[in-house]
């Protein structure tokens, strides 16, 4: 019997990514996201290339009910889901009060109200069947509170403390909880947010290795996992100093978004895409 993995975002980058490893591995996918014609292709060539079940299912994750429209279309269609990759989200930089309260109350729903909106729908059924498991997908910026990223970090921040709590919560039912902490990573996220500067340490990877990295901490039972050196010191060094001191010194290295000219979406902003860094 196969099992069957439910990854947002799922359109391009780090989503996209996730869908091909786990098809490699075997798992059947439900592919959600805004884009349908993405999902589609991608569904089309995993099931060529890996003989797995492909599912497309077409949701923006900022609507309000998006997640329960989500568990809706799945009982519809008779599909459990064992792995549950919320790795859907987006980003805004700037100076808070020229970013468009609409686009962080986008970013909000998308990051932390349909992630655990979703957690709350399919965990149950997860606990039914005696097992399963949950990736959230976090960023380094859930280490520190980041000037001029306030939300995004603040968003982050609540992911990785949600993943861990629920981890605890869980470990002893037979379900697995993991949150994957990332840094830049080669996706859509620097079109969307509006500058490739918003990778404020200069140093961006690819979606594959830290997908498969996520994957192997998942396989370990981890309770989070920072991909690379640099970005697994941080994760493990900034919590041990004053929060204050902290935010100070990350304002030195985020300000330097203030300089890009779109660093700020004005309220009429780009068509946002889901995904994750």
């Amino acid at each position: 019997m196969h099992s069957t993995a439910l990854i947002t975002g799922a359109s391009s980058g780090l989503g996209a990514e996730f869908a091909e490893q786990l098809a490699a591995q075997g798992h059947d996918v439900i592919l959600v996201a805004r884009s349908g014609e993405r999902l589609v292709a991608l569904a089309e060539r995993l099931i060529v290339q890996h003989g797995v079940r492909a599912h497309v299912l077409v949701q923006d994750l900022a609507e309000p009910d998006a997640a329960r429209h989500i568990a809706d279309e799945l009982t519809d269609r008779g599909l459990g889901v064992d792995l549950l990759v919320n790795n859907a989200g987006f980003g805004t930089c700037g100076r808070f009060e020229d970013i468009a309260w609409t686009r962080d109350h986008d970013q909000l729903m998308v990051n932390v109200v349909a992630l655990v909106d979703l957690t709350h729908l399919l965990l149950p059924g997860m606990l039914e069947r005696g097992g399963g498991a949950v990736v959230n997908v976090a960023s380094n910026a859930a280490f520190q509170p980041s000037p001029y990223f306030a939300v995004y970090s603040a968003s982050k921040a609540f992911v990785l403390n949600f993943g861990l709590a629920l981890r605890q919560e869980y470990r002893r039912r037979g379900i697995r909880v993991l949150t994957l902490c990332p840094g830049p990573v080669e996706t859509a996220f620097f079109e969307t947010i509006g500058t490739r500067k918003a990778a404020v340490t200069g140093s961006v990877t690819t979606p594959e290795p830290v997908v498969r990295a996520a994957l192997r901490a998942l396989d370990r039972d981890r309770g989070y996992v920072a991909p690379g050196f640099g970005n697994a010191l941080g994760a493990h060094l900034t919590p041990r100093r004053p929060r204050t001191v902290v935010a100070a010194l990350a304002e030195r290295v985020t300000r330097r978004v203030l300089t890009a000219p779109s660093a700020a979406p004005p309220a009429a902003a780009p068509t946002r895409r889901e995904h994750a860094a």
